[in-house]
């Protein structure tokens, strides 16, 4: 069993944490799961760092548009992304894994303050590093705090699971003609708009030619098939396209 990828971030939704409980809060089993399966892809010798959002929890933007300050909802969504973290790592550590919890902001009794030449020395060490509260400041989404990590730890690979199967040129829940991509270019997801991860973060990835990898994070095992190397669900690089 040969791994193509050896050190990757994994973006995590804030909402793959709470199962089926309507999108809001934690759902021990499902955390449970998701863990057993990282913990699964750890153990191949895979260098793992993850990034969650903070949305089952709060969301900025959502409180910006109830008329709270942008800059106190971001604030409060980044907070959320750190509850979540420690979630995480609660579920990792039962699956007998060393974890390191880094935070943008200072929270020093439950999480590191981030330093990158600290996070990259966790992960030779053979540590899962999760990254909570973003990039620390108001206005950048978790996705771009998700690839700004993958950069400065020289991810070979960002991977976004999320809870469809990949990049559709419209949304599979709404369209029953919807098509997915198999490869897309970084051009044409901005082009096209398609919302899968924010606009920011794909620019970002695109001029530093950061592959990313985006796939379902409902089928047991995909995360274990795309550091294997296998095609799953849609890849975003700098080349060609195609369905």
């Amino acid at each position: 069993m040969t791994v193509k990828l050896k050190r990757v971030l994994l973006k995590l939704s804030g909402e793959a944490l709470c199962g089926e409980t309507g999108g809001f809060g934690l759902n021990p089993e499902t955390i449970k799961d998701i863990s057993a399966e990282i913990a699964e892809v750890h153990a191949l010798g895979v260098e793992i760092s993850l990034v969650i959002g903070g949305g089952n929890i709060f969301r900025g933007l959502k409180g910006s548009a109830s008329g709270m300050d942008r800059t106190s909802a971001d604030y409060m969504g980044m907070l959320a992304t750190v509850i979540n973290g420690i979630a995480m790592q609660d579920g990792l550590e039962k699956m007998g894994v060393q974890t390191r919890l880094l935070s943008a902001l200072e929270i020093r009794q439950v999480a590191e303050p981030y330093i990158r030449r600290r996070a990259v020395r966790h992960l030779e060490k053979g540590r899962i590093v999760i990254f909570a509260a973003g990039t620390g400041n108001p206005y950048f989404s978790t996705d771009t705090a998700a690839a700004l990590r993958a950069m400065e730890i020289q991810a070979e690979a960002l991977c976004k699971a999320t809870k469809v199967e990949g990049i559709y040129d419209k949304d599979p829940a709404r369209h029953e003609d919807a098509r997915m991509f198999k490869r897309l270019s970084y051009d044409r997801f901005l082009q096209d708009h398609l919302r899968v991860m924010d606009s920011t973060a794909v620019t970002l990835c695109r001029d530093n030619d950061l592959p990313i990898r985006v796939f379902a994070l409902g089928d047991r095992g995909n995360i274990k098939r795309v550091v294997l190397g296998e095609d799953v669900g849609t890849l975003v690089t700098r080349e060609g396209e195609g369905r």
